[in-house]
């Protein structure tokens, strides 16, 4: 077991924010890196290019490797901050699950950080060398259209430049395509809004799945005999929306099921909802972590009149998730 700067992991060792950079480097004054940076958001097949690069030059180099990442992306922290117009794009997953995607990806050290007024407006020779030069690295590599730094001044040109002067070997990864278009988180969002399973299926290289807790919820899904495991959802708006046939994954058993997400408005909810109904099943399993693999979607989310109209359709929603889930 391997302490994180706070968060225990089983191989990955995360860093914390620029703050720990200093401590992480006391504590481990002589490892030497070999390092990415990106938002990776979903883990698709470009970053997975990306990180196969990574890990085979840190075999040839014989240093380690590591992912440096910022948490919120830069359009939900412009979003928010009234910066710009429209709203923030739907995350493929939270930091947890990105961070547990990378540890499953066989990445040793993780820097996460955080996106704000300060990283914002860090001037590029400035990020190069409070962030990286503080890393010991001796290999980089971006993406071939990764910018950074103040008004996204920083390119692939200024971080080449500086390996040639600090014996850094800094190499960019082209564009991965697929069926003749780019690999890209937005892809994958559009084709989920789209409810294209597959297509983001065969994108991601694996099946779009979100991974969660289960927590208390009102236990509205009792009183119509149609008991749903609640599960915490991050703040950041996720890609889909309305009635799913799924398979969910618990305890290394799969379940089938269908799983609603939204506010509720039959109930007069606000705030966005995952819930899920197991077919054949009936346990306890607060703090219990489902992965769920969104297989068809059924509907939109609806307001209806009462509660009886809800559950009539509710219980149509799994006569017809089971007959597509055969």
């Amino acid at each position: 077991m391997v302490k994180a700067c706070g968060v225990f992991s089983r191989s990955m060792y995360l860093i914390r924010g620029q703050n720990n950079i200093n401590l992480f480097k006391k504590r481990h004054p002589n490892i030497s890196m070999s390092a990415t940076i990106g938002n990776f958001d979903g883990l698709h097949l470009g970053h997975q290019a990306i990180l196969e690069n990574l890990k085979e030059e840190a075999r040839q180099l014989d240093t380690s490797t590591l992912v440096f990442f910022t948490e919120p992306h830069a359009a939900e922290y412009f979003s928010n901050k009234g910066l710009i117009a429209t709203k923030s794009p739907p995350r493929l997953c939270p930091w947890r699950e990105k961070f547990r995607l990378l540890n499953n990806f066989g990445i040793e050290y993780a820097c996460f950080l955080k996106f704000n007024s300060s990283l914002k407006s860090m001037e590029p020779k400035v990020f190069i060398k409070d962030i990286l030069e503080a890393m010991n690295l001796k290999s980089l590599i971006v993406g071939d259209d990764f910018r950074f730094g103040a008004e996204r001044e920083g390119d692939f040109t200024l971080l080449k430049d500086w390996g040639e002067q600090s014996s850094v070997v800094v190499s960019n990864t082209e564009t991965i395509t697929y069926k003749g278009e780019r690999v890209s988180s937005t892809r994958i969002r559009k084709a989920l809004m789209e409810n294209n399973f597959k297509a983001a299926k065969e994108l991601l290289g694996r099946p779009y799945t979100f991974s969660g807790k289960v927590v208390f919820g009102n236990q509205l899904g009792r009183t119509i005999d149609v008991p749903t495991a609640n599960l915490w959802i991050p703040k950041q708006r996720l890609p889909i929306s309305g009635v799913y046939a799924v398979n969910c994954r618990l305890k290394n058993k799969t379940y089938q099921g269908i799983a609603n997400m939204g506010v509720r408005p039959t109930i007069g909810g606000e705030k966005p909802v995952l819930e899920v109904h197991l077919f054949d099943f009936n346990k306890e399993i607060y703090g219990e972590r489902l992965d769920i693999e969104f297989k068809f979607k059924i509907r939109d989310e609806k307001k209806f009149e009462n509660l009886d109209f809800l559950k009539e359709q509710i219980q149509k929603d799994i006569s017809l998730a089971k007959k597509l889930l055969q």
